[in-house]
């Protein structure tokens, strides 16, 4: 049999989803894993599909990869568990039966799953264990990132002229997470050497049908779609998919109507799903012409609002900078903190910084306290904001707040582990690491969401990255900060250095990078604070001579605090000869602390200006 002969013949139905029911049978783990240990009822799943009218079934290794297989602890049976999925597919299918295999995205909204290069490695590895089974054809399928689906692909279409069908997925109709038009896309997947190009996953056949009325007809490539039962219900603990069977019967028809050749079924689908297809197209031909609907215009997105204040960018750029961040009260009272910032603004800082429930504590949001600090006492808010404590749902509705409040600096970050928190037992979100974040922040300034959809407006963030020099490799480090570069941060706030040298080192190591980084300065308050830090707080270090000096005026607590003052003066002078930007973090709400630090750093750099500005006058 040949798929793609077959395909310019007559419409063919592929098959269900293989999770929905084995989840509906009490199955709650490794799906792949029971190619090896209940092969009998693998078996039975594909033979429901089969009987309910599938021309096509697709082996059970959409997540039979390295990478996936690891959570379970399975990554070294990867070529067992594939060619056991071959093998009890193979026997059920009929001489009329198309055998795929099939090849599940990595990413999807997990981009911290893996890098390229693991998962060029890790799909390689699957697609010669499928290759040596001899499948009829691949299908890769839930590639939300079309970048690692083209990337996929292109290595598949090296090794092989068996049929590739490639599926993208999509979180709003016609549009992928990149803003790229479905129609563009699977023309790109169509020129990579795609045979079949479709859809697949979250959208049911309304919003598919809808997506597929701008998608041309192609002369090199054949059409296909992969709808989920409907939008699922959560009921019990377990998502459920409501919608009648019956219902895909209409949409079998909406589908051909739109020139697809290849229709079947993902997740919520059952065989009585896909028996409703058969219906629906039977006696029907394959659509030839097809009159495409105008893609609607793009909605214009709005040029960034004009900003009331210069962004913090420009003025590191151009003459020596203090930020200080006071992180929000632990408490409902706002009284003292309010204060401490209307003190800061009158030494003259250039921006607050509010950490993000630091040490994984709750403090009052730092957005409403940011928002009160710039209706109030006009100072400048740095927002952090963590991967740990928000879903991408929540980002984006975060970030969408920041902007309609004017708030335009953010600092993105990972965030400190729950377990160092008040309540170690909450769990850490992570849906994206700090790199995906500052790629997403900086694609709202495109006018985009994560999902691809447009904002209607441009925001004008910019995004500050965490930057930890207390390592042993620096190097390594400075590789690091040239990753988040790459993402599109505009500039760096440090871990707090507690060593002129590292200050020093860290000028050299970056001598080639423009972008700005803030030194981070923590004036130290007593000797258990200092002892705190060093040996338990992670990215900080301080040196035996820094620790001493704390020791010695550890009989007085205003000795201590003072001591603390004068290495951090030291630090001080050091940072200033070599960056531009200097980050004070207030230790324990001692504001007044950051106060004297501040009008030492204008004295000095005033001091030096007028050096400066002496020295030219004479010559």
């Amino acid at each position: 049999m040949d798929l793609l002969k077959t395909l310019k013949e007559r419409i063919l139905i592929g098959d269900g989803a293989m999770g929905t029911l084995l989840y509906s049978y009490g199955v709650d783990r490794c799906f792949e894993e029971l190619n090896l240990t209940h092969e009998v009822q693998i078996a039975h799943v594909h033979q429901a599909y089969i009987d309910a009218g599938a021309d096509l079934i697709q082996t059970n290794t959409y997540g039979a990869n390295y990478i996936k297989l690891a959570r379970y602890g399975l990554e070294d049976q990867v070529k067992k568990i594939n060619t056991a999925a071959i093998n009890i597919a193979k026997q059920v299918a009929s001489d009329h039966t198309f055998v795929l295999g099939t090849i599940g995205g990595i990413h999807g909204t997990q981009t911290s799953l893996g890098t390229k290069e693991e998962i060029k490695r890790s799909f390689r590895e699957q697609l010669y264990c499928l290759l040596l089974g001899n499948v009829d054809g691949l299908i890769l399928e839930t590639y939300y990132n079309l970048d690692e689906l083209t990337t996929v692909l292109e290595i598949a279409r090296e090794e092989t002229n068996l049929p590739i069908i490639a599926n993208v997925s999509m979180h709003e109709a016609g549009i992928l997470e990149n803003g790229i038009h479905l129609s563009d896309a699977l023309q790109r997947l169509e020129d990579t050497g795609a045979d079949i190009v479709g859809i697949n996953c979250r959208l049911g056949p309304h919003h598919m049908v809808e997506s597929l009325k701008n998608v041309p007809l192609s002369r090199n490539s054949f059409l296909a779609s992969y709808p989920n039962a409907s939008l699922p219900a959560y009921h019990d603990g377990k998502l459920i998919y409501e919608n009648e069977p019956d219902y895909f019967e209409n949409c079998a028809r909406d589908f051909r109507n739109e020139g697809v050749r290849l229709i079947g079924g993902c997740c919520g689908t059952t065989p009585e799903h896909i028996h409703a297809l058969a219906r629906g197209v039977k006696g029907l031909k394959p659509l030839t012409e097809k009159k495409i609907i105008k893609r609607p215009s793009s909605i214009k997105v709005k040029e960034n609002q004009v900003r009331t204040e210069t962004p913090l960018l420009d003025i590191v750029k151009k003459r020596h900078t203090v930020i200080v961040e006071l992180d929000a009260p632990k408490h409902l009272d706002t009284t003292e903190y309010m204060e401490g910032v209307r003190a800061l603004k009158e030494v003259g800082v250039d921006a607050i910084t509010l950490a993000d429930n630091s040490l994984a504590t709750p403090r009052i949001s730092n957005l409403a306290i940011a928002t009160k600090i710039k209706r109030e006492i006009g100072l400048r808010p740095l927002v952090h904001l963590t991967c740990r404590d928000r879903n991408l749902i929540g980002l984006q509705s975060h970030l969408m707040g920041l902007h309609t409040l004017d708030i335009n600096e953010i600092l993105a970050i990972t965030g400190d582990p729950t377990k160092i928190g008040d309540f170690p037992g909450a769990t850490s979100v992570f849906d994206v690491t700090s790199f995906d974040l500052i790629k997403l922040i900086k694609q709202s300034n495109d006018g985009l969401s994560f999902s691809g959809k447009s904002l209607r407006q441009a925001t004008s963030f910019h995004v500050g990255a965490a930057f930890n020099p207390n390592v042993a490799r620096l190097d390594k480090a400075v590789e690091r900060l040239e990753k988040k570069i790459a993402c599109g941060t505009d500039y760096f706030l440090t871990q707090p250095i507690y060593s002129p040298e590292k200050i020093i080192d860290l000028a050299v190591a970056t001598k080639h990078i423009d972008t700005p980084i803030f030194v981070g300065i923590m004036p130290l308050t007593s000797t258990k604070n200092a002892e705190f830090l060093h040996n338990e707080v992670p990215g900080i270090k301080l040196t035996e001579s820094i620790r001493a000096k704390m020791r010695s005026a550890s009989a007085d607590k205003e000795q201590s605090v003072e001591q603390g003052i004068t290495i951090a003066k030291g630090l001080i002078d050091v940072a200033l000869e070599n960056f531009h930007g200097i980050y004070l973090i207030t230790p324990f709400m001692r504001y007044d602390i950051s106060i004297r630090l501040v009008e030492y750093i204008q004295k000095k750099v005033q001091s030096k200006r007028l050096g400066e500005v002496l020295s030219t006058a004479r010559l």
